[in-house]
């Protein structure tokens, strides 16, 4: 609504917060950091989580990463719009953003393939399945890549990489409900979170 003529389905989600785009500002404060705070702080809750398990710290290491990753690279490193790309007016710093770019699928699938080991054999599997769709869709994009640069339409393009942005956000999103679930985030001897005292307090529980 604040980009005039933006395709959420045709264009990427990185056009939002272009240098140039009138969104950009719009996307770095309301975006950007409320995401990088959360994801940090879901890191951290992963790595407790794990009980000393390697790959669950590795998974939580990584989504932190991923989070400063993102926000710092964004800063640095902004996309261009199509129409600056296009008439060769991008600088140095534009044109990095496709390496940046590529280090957030990365450190996403990496947690995801270590964060695979923490709830069980159908988790794995899932988890899996995940990495696929990420690959899959993700390689798709990746063929319209010339046409954006030249600013010629790129149907299409803005769901199959939001479809590679948002399969490892539900990824998460169950892996957040499997672990309290299954009582491995607030456990005695660990520092209460809001949901164990939230649990304590609905059961009675006097410690509360």
């Amino acid at each position: 609504m604040r980009y005039p003529g933006y395709s959420y389905v045709d264009q990427t989600i990185s056009e939002l917060s272009a240098q140039g785009a009138p969104t950009r500002i719009f996307m770095m404060v309301l975006s950007g950091i409320p995401y990088t705070v959360l994801m940090l702080a879901f890191g951290v809750g992963v790595w407790r989580a794990a009980r000393g398990r390697h790959a669950g710290r590795i998974a939580g290491a990584l989504l932190a990463a991923e989070a400063v990753w993102g926000f710092v690279g964004g800063i640095v490193f902004p996309m261009a719009t199509r129409e600056i790309i296009a008439a060769g007016q991008d600088t140095l710093r534009n044109q990095l953003h496709a390496w940046y770019g590529l280090g957030m699928p990365i450190f996403f699938l990496l947690s995801v393939g270590f964060g695979s080991r923490l709830l069980g054999t159908r988790f794995r599997y899932f988890s899996y399945g995940i990495i696929l769709v990420t690959l899959v869709s993700g390689l798709v994009m990746s063929m319209q890549t010339g046409a954006m640069t030249a600013n010629e339409p790129t149907p299409w393009m803005g769901l199959e990489e939001r479809v590679t942005a948002y399969a490892p956000i539900l990824w998460i999103a169950i892996l957040a409900t499997g672990l309290l679930r299954s009582g491995a985030v607030g456990e005695r001897g660990a520092t209460p979170t809001i949901w164990s005292t939230l649990r304590q307090m609905l059961a009675g529980d006097p410690r509360s």
